[in-house]
């Protein structure tokens, strides 16, 4: 038989609908992940709204592996990126243009 899909309510005992408050790895997310300590601090909300019923497995898992991909463009930008004419940043670049001579 198929399984029922997950409520976005709780319920009490005597049937009466309890709201669900919203996942705390949401707000994380939506202000964006652009250090190590964002991404630390995604991924230990999301760890508590996983242990709290706030956020389905699958949802975890999708976002689990989403910030895995983050954190490998993040060591391939350190280890083969380009410094920038005037800065100290390293981009990584995933496609190089032609110029005349190629072909």
């Amino acid at each position: 038989m198929a399984k029922a899909k997950q409520d976005h309510v709780d319920r009490s005992e005597k049937g009466a609908e309890i709201p669900q408050q919203p996942p705390r790895s949401l707000a994380v997310a939506a202000s964006g992940i652009r250090t190590g300590k964002d991404f630390a601090n995604m991924m230990s909300a999301l760890m508590s709204d996983l242990i709290e019923g706030r956020v389905t497995p699958s949802v975890g898992n999708a976002t689990c592996n989403a910030g895995g991909k983050l954190l490998k463009v993040v060591e391939l930008q350190y280890k083969y990126g380009v410094k920038g004419k005037g800065s100290g940043e390293k981009t990584l670049l995933l496609a190089c243009e032609a110029t005349e001579g190629d072909a």
